[in-house]
């Protein structure tokens, strides 16, 4: 007669003191949670966005107060003297060949495509980041602050009425002429300048999106690559 079968023992099941150590980040199989930040990897939100964009609209075309005064105390005077002519007084420019108008409308892009690259550049180490509504404050304030300094200078620059200018200068005495724009595309300068820098900074050192195919279980990284504890 053989001895009985005795049933093996029951598996080992934790008890509650010996509960389960809770996951770290970066397990497999485990993804670490986000760490709570004012701005994320989605933005700040989209109201946010748009009061920033509004402000920096506004401070842009501000700027343009600059624009306009820099252009007046750099852009050549353009001579011209006055005659008279059947008892009329007739304007003429004294140097018919010269580039003194060409030199005043180049002076005005040069500028704004240098104040189109400052305030990129101010506007991205204020917000290191892009975005649609900060491209379009930068590009509709610096159209604003075009307009601004060209109708600034040409407020503050000569009077506009030569005849009168040449009539108290009298005949023959040479003087400036009131400031002109003539290329009228020097007004996209600076918003062209502003949206293309803002754009290359973003491209090259904002946060980087993550990436779609990074397998799942591996612990979250920030916007620079590095994996977060």
């Amino acid at each position: 007669m053989t001895a009985p079968l005795t049933p093996p023992p029951p598996p080992h099941e934790p008890s509650s003191h010996e509960a389960w150590p809770p996951p770290t980040a970066g397990h497999a199989g485990v993804a670490a949670a986000p760490h709570d930040v004012a701005y994320g990897q989605d933005g700040p939100g989209m109201k946010t966005e748009l009061r920033e964009a509004a402000v920096i609209t506004v401070a842009v075309a501000a700027a343009g107060a600059l624009l306009g005064l820099l252009w007046m105390w750099l852009a050549p005077s353009v001579p011209l003297v006055g005659d008279l002519a059947d008892g009329q007084w007739v304007v003429y420019f004294k140097d018919t060949e010269g580039e003194q108008a060409v030199g005043v409308d180049g002076t005005f892009t040069l500028l704004a495509l240098a104040c189109g690259a400052v305030s990129a550049v101010a506007v991205f180490l204020w917000r290191r980041r892009g975005g649609v509504p900060l491209v379009v404050a930068l590009a509709v304030g610096g159209f604003l602050g075009s307009l601004l300094a060209w109708r600034l200078g040409v407020w503050l620059g000569p009077g506009s009425d030569v005849i009168a200018h040449a009539r108290s200068a009298g005949k023959g005495v040479t003087f400036s002429a009131p400031l002109k724009l003539g290329a009228k595309g020097a007004l996209l300068a600076w918003p062209l300048a502003a949206s293309l820098v803002h754009l290359g900074l973003t491209a090259l050192f904002g946060p980087r999106d993550p990436d779609p195919f990074e397998p799942y279980g591996t612990a979250p990284k920030d916007g620079y690559g590095t994996p977060m504890a």
